[in-house]
């Protein structure tokens, strides 16, 4: 600046002088001189000979008192008026005195007088190379990233040098030059400037920092320069992924571990610094619960324990590490833990097969129990060892591996020890050794070895006489020291004869209790004892019995009443006693005699006088029964005399007899003989009993036939009633079975209808019989259409289960609801009265019922609109050939000789449904050698593909797919046992090898395979030996049905729960029978069903990538998982688009896949910012599934381009004298505010609603405005110009907030319209102006009407919004 102030006011002076010479052109001379001279002369060098090059003199320079006239405050040169020579009075600076003026000059007077002459010198200094070029900055500083592309241009600047030409700043060189290359350009003003280019790619990781050294050269002589030092600073991009320093880290960790157990440290390693060189570190596709088991780090990579670790649950855990930089980038290793086994498992013992009864008499040796000891642990700790406590009757044995037989080893004695509490203690080999025990609770079953033992072999009883038949005499006891029915005593007797008669005619005995009755009223008079033989014999087979003898003692009763011998009664007594009258005192007139036939005292006998005719006369012996006369008889005493004698026993009670004795008295038998006239006999008939008993007899009979009659009556009553509803002559219609196939159409099953009419056989019955299938009345009505034929079955099910009447109707779709399909009582010959009492009805298993049963008329009508073609595909493919049973039972032979093309055997599979629905496809989906066998497409044909060789495996298993082409699709597996051989005997070994697969798909009751023929086991002997399926687990997958020998589905089994990833998924069980035991083991191979789709661990991933990441980065991406295994797991992924982007894919030596996603081509953030990526994962199951994860990629921005002047050359102007700060460029206002709100389009689209109840200063709203010019140009104001209602509202000058300004009235008109004006405070200034529709109301509804009013004609805008409502 000075030195362009220094050349103005030269130029100045210049000018001065010029005029002034011009103004006194005519008072003196002028002369004008040159010199050149170079800068930095020494004081008093010479410059010139000033006298002599203007032909001076030097007296005239003397007397004119010559003199150098300058108007510089410093004066470079002095004359020398003596020597007439110029010479330096100042050192002169030439870069001082111009600066970059070129050439630099300055110009003097000598003014020399009388006469006044002046002579202008011009001094040019000549410039010398005295000043080296300098830059500003002693160092340059530069940060440049690592990732700059090649050509990316960074300014130097430039260095100054005051001098001029030659020896100016002329070039510029840069060492070293490995990656950068020096440019050099010049401004319009001639300035030299140098840029730096890179020409090789920076590597922060090898030279973090760089230095160099630009040098400045000029053109002097000598040659100057000036350097600067350029530190460059490499700034770290994002373009090293982390590095881990193992590919597999392998880690060990004790089950049980607690949480916080450190494991190992994963360690990565970035080459990159600052953030891109952070890493975290994460897990990757974790399964099941390892996520759970594990903690890691995500700054330090340290694995520690997180949960429970479970050596029996997982036994090594290979986990996936993730390590990712800040930019996205990444690495991948994997940790192999393996769980060491701590013995915290104590052996658990399962009981295979227990007999919990045992016969006493069993042999040394029998087996009671297998049973099974499992221990979870392995190695020493899970080594398990059984044995018996305390028990020296039992052992243990082992056959194989854990599993154990408890024998007997000692005879077994019931009425020792009928029960044994057997403790089996199971132990493994651990430190500590843990043990579990079970307890066997073992019944010693009694086998009749014991005969029954009676306490005495001699009894003796008795019984009294006239007992009652079934009287209880005696018991008699015997006890049995066995068991059960063993122990079980029947008492009988020994046939032997009493007095001719069997001993049963006497005595029974109770078999059960040994308790005598007798079966008649004992006479002791008739036997005097009974001796009788009791066995008592036990339940036992062989029975055992023991004998006793009982001898019963018949006591007598008193239960004889006398007898009379004496005299003979007969009515009365027939003898008459004569006493003649001269009989004196004591005269014997008779003797009554009487003998008892009970005995002892009961036998003693008293004589009484009962009754006599003539008091005081006679008397009778009391022991004796002499009858005599106490008194003479006189002859007052009367002839005939009638004496009642008593005979009395001393039984206790005492029995009597009493006896009539006719007493003559007289002297002569004439005398009395007319007496004997007057002796009656008195009889007592009863002469109704016999009448009463026919008459019993008659009733008994009647009642008899007359209910026989009845019963006959009812039964061909009954009888004639069902030919009735049997014997129907119904006519013959063709019968087509259910699932008939046509020969056109399709060429498949068509879907059937069943509907079931139900009637009762009995009106006093109201349930319906359902008899089976071959014995239904089937009534098929088709409905017929253009191409195929479509049937419906309906089932008449009578109560005679021999009705097999089936019909079929045809009727056409889509027939209107009660169209009739036909006569169904007549064709079935019922009365319609019958149909009505049988409640017949229709019952059918659809949702839907389309046909109607109109009992009133017998008819079937249409119920419901009947769609042919409305087909679902809810029937899978029935494969009819090869007949599967748990597996094919057909092994086809291919001879070696086969060429290609060589059928095999053809898969035969219909499908029930209709249309698209049954059309069929077949598929190979495993083969035992690929590329050997094909199957047809469409004709389920296995045929050869290549010739048959040597090498082909004897036996191949080919698994055939069958799938319809519904939606979705069904399928059917079938597997096809083929035999590659010549001749049978060739491969009659290879046959019990078969396999049975299992798909886990199959339904309960599904049968997997007939294990009895395959054992070679005998129906009657697995339910002889109640043979069983035992497994260790609490699930039982499979059932064996022993009537047929085979095993079915018992439980639903999903293969990925069963064995997760395990390639080959299968499960073992035992078979057990009894008596004896047998034990069979079976092992069940689970195939897979594509019944997974992969799926990624995350719906959506965030990438961030810098927009110079290089061609080949990799970024690390979340393979999916896929639980199913095989061809059925995850095969492939792709990625759409693929603009920048391809997918690499690496499949690991565990068969995971790894997938990278591969930079291609380079991402520009100024061009995309973000972009959106797809990723698919694919299985190869059939169907096909899929998952998909979205990827969305944030391209981070570098300093990859320089700044752009809008201009290359601005042109401004300053005035002088300016302050300092004053823009020399500045903004112009040139923008007017823009409204941002109300949103304007035509008119305001908002109307702003005031409640008539607002207050003073209620804010209305607010209206925003920006102006895009800076400085006061953008200070915007706000003012109100318009508005309908003057005074009500009013704007904020400054924020522009429209308040009101007043209490609302009701006068206020309801529609408002402001319109405010926005000015910015430019010069000049630019204003916008905005309009605000105000509605004065307190609802909605009430300015409902006026919205149409607020925008302008034409605008068919809506209103868009209202404040507060």
């Amino acid at each position: 600046m000075r030195e362009n102030q220094r050349k103005q006011s030269h130029q100045n002076r210049q000018w001065q002088v010029f005029l002034f010479l011009i103004l006194n052109f005519r008072l003196f001379n002028c002369g004008q001189i040159r010199y050149s001279i170079p800068e930095e002369m020494n004081t008093g060098s010479p410059v010139g000979n000033f006298a002599d090059d203007l032909g001076l003199e030097l007296t005239r320079l003397r007397v004119g008192r010559a003199r150098i006239v300058t108007e510089e405050n410093i004066q470079y040169i002095d004359l020398k008026t003596d020597k007439g020579i110029l010479v330096v009075n100042e050192r002169i600076d030439r870069e001082g005195l111009c600066g970059e003026i070129s050439p630099c000059s300055f110009s003097l007077e000598i003014i020399l007088e009388n006469p006044l002459e002046l002579h202008h010198v011009t001094i040019e200094i000549l410039d010398v190379n005295d000043h080296t070029p300098t830059f500003q900055k002693k160092e340059i500083k530069l940060e440049i990233s690592e990732s700059a592309a090649i050509g990316s241009r960074f300014l130097l600047g430039s260095a100054e040098d005051p001098d001029v030409g030659v020896n100016a700043l002329q070039n510029y060189i840069l060492y070293p030059t490995e990656n950068f290359i020096l440019k050099q350009h010049s401004r319009p003003d001639g300035v030299k400037y140098a840029e730096m280019v890179l020409q090789k790619p920076l590597d922060r990781e090898e030279h973090p920092h760089l230095s160099l050294t630009l040098t400045a050269v000029d053109g002097g002589n000598p040659q100057r320069s000036g350097t600067v030092i350029i530190d460059v600073t490499v700034l770290d991009a994002n373009d090293n992924a982390p590095v881990f320093n193992q590919t597999a880290y392998k880690a060990t960790v004790m089950e049980n571990a607690p949480k916080g157990t450190h494991i190992t440290t994963v360690n990565a390693t970035d080459a990159d610094s600052g953030s891109n060189g952070l890493i975290l570190y994460s897990f990757a596709n974790l399964k099941g619960n390892i996520a759970e088991m594990f903690y890691l780090d995500v700054n330090t990579g340290a694995i520690s324990v997180a949960g429970e670790i479970d050596f029996e649950k997982t036994k090594k855990c290979e986990i996936s590490i993730e390590a990712k930089d800040q930019g996205g980038l990444g690495d991948s290793s994997k940790v192999i833990v393996e769980v060491i086994d701590v013995n915290d498992n104590s052996p658990v013992i399962n009981i295979m097969s227990f007999s919990s009864s045992i016969p006493e008499d069993s042999p040394i040796g029998t087996t009671i129990a297998i049973l099974n000891a499992k221990d979870l642990d392995s190695g020493e700790n899970g080594r398990v060892s059984c044995a018996i406590s305390q028990n020296s009757d039992f052992i243990m044995k082992s056959s194989l591996l854990n599993y154990y037989t408890l024998v007997t080893d000692a005879r077994l004695d019931r009425e020792s020890l009928s029960e044994y509490q057997i403790t089996i203690t199971a132990t493994d080999s651990g430190s500590p050794r843990l043990s579990s025990a079970k307890t066997l609770s073992l019944k010693v079953s009694d086998v009749n070895d014991n005969a029954p033992v009676f306490d005495k072999s001699f009894y003796s009883t008795s019984v009294m006489e006239n007992n009652s038949p079934g009287l209880s005499i005696f018991t008699v006891s015997a006890t049995d020291s066995d068991w059960n029915q063993n122990a079980r005593v029947s008492y009988m007797m020994e046939e032997t004869n009493i007095r001719g008669a069997p001993v049963s005619a006497y005595i029974s005995i109770n078999s059960e209790t040994g308790v005598l009755y007798a079966v008649r009223s004992f006479d002791y008079e008739d036997i005097k004892s009974i001796r009788i033989q009791v066995k008592a014999q036990d339940g036992g087979s062989p029975p055992l019995h023991s004998n006793a003898t009982v001898n019963i003692v018949i006591q007598d009763q008193n239960d004889n009443a006398p007898q009379v011998l004496y005299p003979v009664q007969t009515g009365g007594s027939l003898v008459a006693e004569m006493v003649p009258r001269s009989a004196d005192v004591g005269y014997l007139v008779t003797k009554v005699v009487a003998v008892d036939v009970d005995s002892g005292q009961n036998a003693w006998l008293s004589y009484k006088l009962l009754k006599t005719t003539e008091r005081g006369l006679f008397d009778v012996g009391l022991q004796n029964g002499e009858i005599r006369t106490v008194r003479q008889v006189s002859d007052k005493d009367p002839v005939k005399q009638k004496l009642t004698v008593v005979v009395e026993d001393n039984g206790h009670p005492s029995r009597s007899a009493t006896v009539s004795v006719n007493v003559v008295v007289a002297d002569s038998f004439p005398e009395v003989l007319s007496e004997f006239t007057d002796f009656t006999h008195d009889v007592d008939y009863n002469d109704n009993l016999t009448f009463y008993l026919v008459l019993a007899l008659a009733v008994v009979s009647f009642l008899f036939i007359s209910s026989l009659i009845i019963m006959i009556s009812v039964k061909i009553y009954r009888w004639r009633k069902s030919r009735l509803y049997y014997q129907a002559n119904l006519p013959v219609i063709p019968y087509y079975p259910p699932q008939y196939a046509d020969a056109g159409g399709t060429g498949t099953l068509q879907h059937m209808y069943n509907y079931e009419v139900c009637m009762t056989t009995d009106s006093r019955r109201s349930d319906c019989k359902f008899v089976r299938p071959s014995s239904q009345s089937v009534l098929m009505v088709g409905i017929g259409a253009q191409e195929n034929t479509e049937s419906t079955q309906m089932k008449n099910v009578l109560d005679d289960p021999s009705s097999s009447n089936k019909m079929r109707y045809t009727i056409a779709e889509e027939l209107k609801r009660g169209s009739f399909v036909g006569n169904i009582a007549q064709d079935l010959g019922l009365e319609v009265t019958r149909m009505r009492e049988g409640r017949a009805r229709i019952v059918t298993g659809e949702g839907i019922q389309y046909v109607e049963l109109k009992t009133d008329k017998g008819i079937l009508v249409v119920n419901e609109r009947v769609d042919r073609e409305k087909d679902q595909n809810d029937n899978a493919p029935q494969v009819l050939y090869p007949v599967q049973t748990g597996g094919s039972l057909v092994a086809e032979m291919v001879p070696r000789s086969a060429d290609v093309g060589y059928l095999v055997t053809k898969v035969v599979a219909v499908d029930v449904d209709s249309g698209q629905n049954a059309w069929l496809s077949y598929k190979l989906l495993k083969t035992t050698e690929r590329g050997l066998f094909d199957v047809g497409l469409q004709n389920g044909e296995i045929r050869t593909v290549r010739q048959v060789s040597d090498k082909d495996p004897v036996k191949q298993k080919l698994t055939v797919v069958v799938e319809d082409n519904g939606h979705p699709s069904r399928s059917a597996t079938v597997s096809v046992n083929v035999v590659v051989a010549d001749s049978f005997p060739e491969v009659l070994s290879e046959f019990t090898d078969f396999t049975q697969d299992v798909d886990y798909k199959m339904a309960k009751g599904s049968v997997i395979g007939n294990v009895a023929a395959d054992l070679g086991i005998d129906i009657k002997r697995l339910k002889s030996g109640r043979a069983r399926v035992v497994t260790g687990d609490n699930t039982r997958y499979v059932d064996l049905v022993t009537d047929k020998g085979t095993l079915v589905v018992n439980e639903r089994i999903d293969r990925e729960l069963l064995c997760s990833e395990i390639a080959t998924c299968s499960f073992s069980f035992e078979i057990i029978l009894e008596n004896p035991i047998e034990l069979y083991r079976v092992t069940i191979e689970i195939l897979d069903v594509n019944d997974h789709a992969p799926a990624f661990p995350k719906d959506e991933v965030n990438i961030e990538i810098s927009e110079v990441a290089v061609h080949g980065v990799r970024f690390r991406l979340d393979s999916a998982l896929d639980p199913d295994v095989g061809v059925n797991t995850i095969q492939s992924y792709s990625l759409r688009p693929t603009d920048n982007f391809v997918l690499k894919q690496e499949t690991r030596p565990d068969g995971n896949k790894y997938i990278e996603m591969m930079l291609q081509s380079p991402v520009d953030r100024e061009k995309q910012e973000e972009l959106s990526l797809i990723l698919t994962a694919t299985d190869g199951g059939h169907p096909q599934r899929s998952g998909v994860m979205k990827i969305n990629i944030k391209v981070l921005d570098v300093n990859d381009n320089p700044p752009v002047f809008n201009q290359k050359v601005y042109r401004a102007s300053v005035p002088e004298n300016s302050r300092k700060g004053t823009l020399v460029t500045k903004d112009q206002n040139d923008n007017a505010p823009q409204v941002l709100y109300p949103v304007q389009t035509g008119g305001s689209l908002v109307a702003e609603m005031v409640p008539r109840s607002a207050d003073v200063g209620y804010l209305v709203t607010k209206v925003v405005a920006v102006d895009v010019d800076s400085g006061q140009n953008a200070w915007l104001s706000y003012k109100l110009l318009k508005t309908t209602e003057r005074g009500l509202f009013d704007v904020g000058l400054q924020n522009g907030e429209i308040r009101t300004v007043r209490q609302v009235s009701d006068k206020d008109p309801v529609k408002q319209k402001l319109t405010v004006v926005v000015e910015d405070n430019g010069h000049p200034s630019r204003s916008a102006t905005v309009s605000v529709n105000v509605v004065v109301a307190d609802s909605f509804p009430e300015v409902l009407s006026e919205f149409s009013d607020i925008t302008p004609r034409g605008n068919n805008d809506y209103l868009t919004g209202v404040q507060d409502l």
